[in-house]
């Protein structure tokens, strides 16, 4: 006699646990993406149930605590075999209820938005994912970006919890890591912004970028896209329209759009406008 989906113990996810979260990406079309879920594994603390007949996982969820001042939910994934059957809003009310009083936030899909919405989430902004080939003149690479050095990071790390509004030296500090390019813009001697470009995929995917300005932002966007042969992707808040048209008009397409969604806090904190992309959209 199998046992009833509502009583299928939730269990915490280990690093073992990454072909079977990549097998559950697969499973319901998304890409596989084992380096972001390796990152997130590693950073976070992942939930899953596992499949009565052995066939994997049921579902699966990662949630990256800041300080007990912000928690993220991402990577929310139902097998297709089990959708529509309760079970995602179980692993979500477990995911909340282990953050306690703590605030919570995610990027939400068209498809997950409802459920999220009927849990008490509130929608506070937008992200536009753009992809392609940034084509871009030579001239337009007006401030100077370089490589990180070790020496950095504590710079990066200040800006970062300035900007981001909440220590994350945890995620940071896997950056060097984890991304195949990570680069800093500075201006007289002054650290202006940072970004990474990490593989998923076929792609190299942007984030974190923050930077002074829009300015800067093309300029680290440039300079990516100059070390990699690989299509970028990225997802820009939709308040930056003059990124957001700059990239377009260089060979970037929107792809998709995710609601920014938070519970428990009016907002997001930190400075919005100096924050451009996230380090990883975990999309649900």
């Amino acid at each position: 006699m199998s046992t009833p989906l509502s009583e299928l113990p939730i269990r915490r996810l280990t690093m073992d646990d990454l072909t079977s979260c990549a097998d559950l990406s697969a499973d319901r079309g998304w890409p596989r993406e084992e380096h972001k879920w390796g990152l997130l594994l590693a950073a976070g603390t992942g939930y899953g149930i596992d499949d009565p007949g052995g066939k994997g996982l049921v579902t699966a969820c990662v949630v990256t605590s800041y300080e007990r001042g912000l928690v993220a939910i991402g990577m929310m994934l139902v097998a297709e075999r089990y959708a529509r059957q309760g079970v995602g809003r179980r692993l979500m009310k477990h995911a909340l209820a282990e953050a306690a009083d703590t605030p919570v936030t995610l990027h939400a899909t068209p498809y997950g938005q409802p459920l999220y919405e009927e849990l008490g989430f509130v929608n506070v902004g937008r992200a536009e994912m753009v992809r392609g080939h940034l084509q871009v003149p030579d001239a337009e690479t007006a401030v100077s970006t370089r490589p990180t050095t070790a020496d950095d990071l504590p710079a990066v790390l200040r800006l970062d919890t300035e900007v981001f509004g909440l220590d994350r030296t945890h995620m940071i500090t896997r950056l060097p890591a984890f991304a195949d390019q990570f680069r800093v813009a500075e201006e007289d001697g002054v650290l202006t912004g940072f970004a990474a470009a990490w593989p998923n995929m076929e792609t190299h995917v942007i984030g974190p970028l923050i930077a002074r300005d829009t300015r800067t932002a093309k300029a680290l966007i440039t300079s990516l896209a100059a070390g990699t042969d690989r299509p970028l992707r990225t997802d820009i808040d939709v308040r930056h329209e003059e990124l957001l048209a700059w990239v377009k008009e260089r060979g970037l397409e929107t792809i998709a759009f995710n609601a920014v969604m938070t519970y428990g806090i009016p907002d997001l904190p930190g400075d919005w406008t100096r924050r451009f992309a996230p380090l990883s959209v975990a999309a649900g």
